[in-house]
């Protein structure tokens, strides 16, 4: 399940279509779901438990340990996970951060 703007569901078309538009797509399933289930093309895997450490760092850290370019706080994110509870606490978490 998907999760953007405030506890609003994305489907999977809209994301496709938010994809193009240059949004940046972060799961939050843990690493081993990943490997059971598959990862999402174009998405990054950041693990809720560590999410909130992860927007905080410094963008080439960021880089290193994600392997893609930090978003900042005015870009578009959509968070998902396995059944969207998750991406709702993400969601939340960012918007503590100052993401909007």
């Amino acid at each position: 399940s998907l999760c953007s703007e405030r506890e609003r569901g994305v489907s999977y078309r809209e994301l496709k279509d938010l994809k193009r538009a240059n949004v940046i797509h972060i799961d939050v399933r843990e690493r081993w779901e990943i490997d059971r289930y598959g990862k999402i093309p174009a998405s990054i895997n950041i693990p809720l438990n560590e999410l909130v450490e992860a927007l905080q760092m410094n963008p080439a850290d960021f880089k290193e340990q994600y392997k893609q370019k930090m978003p900042a706080k005015s870009d578009r994110v959509v968070f998902s996970c396995f059944a969207g509870t998750r991406s709702k606490q993400a969601l939340s978490f960012a918007t503590s951060l100052g993401f909007s």
